[in-house]
């Protein structure tokens, strides 16, 4: 049986829904709670249990690695609204927001927990080697955050940099959770690791479509504001090209702005995003985001799959380039 992605998500919300958080003390497990229950795309283990459908027709057994990577997922963007300091995450008030600073750092490290209880319940054969792949992908995981918060202090990042720590911080988690469900699917060596260097591909497209969105998207189907980015000076793909190219007034222009203090957010992101427009800064990025998909593309045409099989992943990452939001 072929699944679809809405099946696959209806799967995953229904396995989050049956676990139960009716444990003491209240104030540890009712965050993850809330956390959990407030959406989001399920993009990671859906991939999972796609990977894995390629390959077997058996998808039950999926279920809980991916919802590892889901809790996982989910740990890392707690602690990145704390150390960010955010308020609202999906429409709704940040965990440090209404239990606290402490409560969220506890709560998320009962995820992490959580997490690898659920990436273990695998079969024992494969177990060594998914614990080696999703303790290496979490470690590389707060290497990119690290990277993103260093990002922060420093008015020299290069694209380089840059492409690294998305690679560290976004790709290689969609990346695990190809490689996982595959694994799980009893795929070839050679199968696993071109879904593998495919989700690479499509997590770095993934987060430069992101920044491009934040920019250059509709506010009512992004979900959010428009010019975040620019508000708080991140150092995105289109802020550091920016520096990059700009001519002496650009510059003196971009400094300015990123160096005020007080200033009205729109006028600050329609000067920034002027000078974008004027650098052909959009077309820029998405020919970048054109190369990473169609080396996504080549990896997904190398599979030693039947295409009907492949048919729904296909779907999903031409969606994922297409996105509005």
């Amino acid at each position: 049986m072929i699944y679809s992605r809405s099946d696959l998500e209806n799967k995953i919300n229904n396995a989050i829904e049956k676990i139960s958080w009716n444990l003491s003390p209240q104030n540890l497990y009712d965050p993850i709670r809330y956390v959990l229950s407030g959406g989001g795309k399920r993009l990671r283990p859906i991939l999972t249990l796609m990977a894995t459908n390629l390959f077997s027709d058996d998808i039950d057994l999926s279920i809980p690695p991916a919802l590892g990577i889901e809790i996982f997922h989910n740990f890392t963007l707690l602690h990145d609204d704390l150390m960010d300091r955010a308020d609202m995450r999906r429409g709704n008030p940040t965990v440090h927001k209404i239990w606290g600073n402490n409560a969220a750092i506890l709560s998320g490290d009962a995820m992490l927990i959580q997490a690898y209880m659920y990436i273990a319940n695998v079969p024992l054969n494969i177990l060594p080697q998914i614990l080696s792949i999703f303790s290496d992908t979490a470690m590389e995981v707060c290497q990119g955050q690290q990277y993103d918060m260093d990002f922060e202090k420093r008015m020299d990042v290069t694209e380089a940099e840059y492409m690294e720590m998305i690679r560290l911080k976004t790709a290689v988690l969609i990346a695990c959770s190809l490689k996982i469900g595959a694994m799980m699917g009893n795929a070839s060596a050679n199968d696993s690791d071109l879904l593998y260097r495919l989700g690479i591909h499509i997590g770095m497209a993934f987060q430069l479509k992101d920044d491009l969105l934040d920019v250059y998207g509709d506010a009512e189907t992004f979900g959010k504001n428009i010019g975040g980015d620019i508000v708080c000076n991140k150092k995105t793909f289109l802020l550091i090209k920016a520096l990059e190219n700009s001519n002496t007034s650009q510059r003196k222009e971009l400094d300015k702005w990123l160096k005020a203090i007080d200033f009205d957010p729109s006028s600050k992101i329609n000067a920034v995003k002027n000078i974008y427009d004027e650098l052909n800064l959009k077309s820029i990025s998405e020919n970048l985001i054109e190369k990473y998909y169609l080396s996504a593309l080549d990896c997904f045409s190398n599979l030693s799959v039947a295409d009907i099989r492949k048919e729904e992943l296909l779907l999903l990452i031409e969606n994922l380039m297409q996105r509005k939001k």
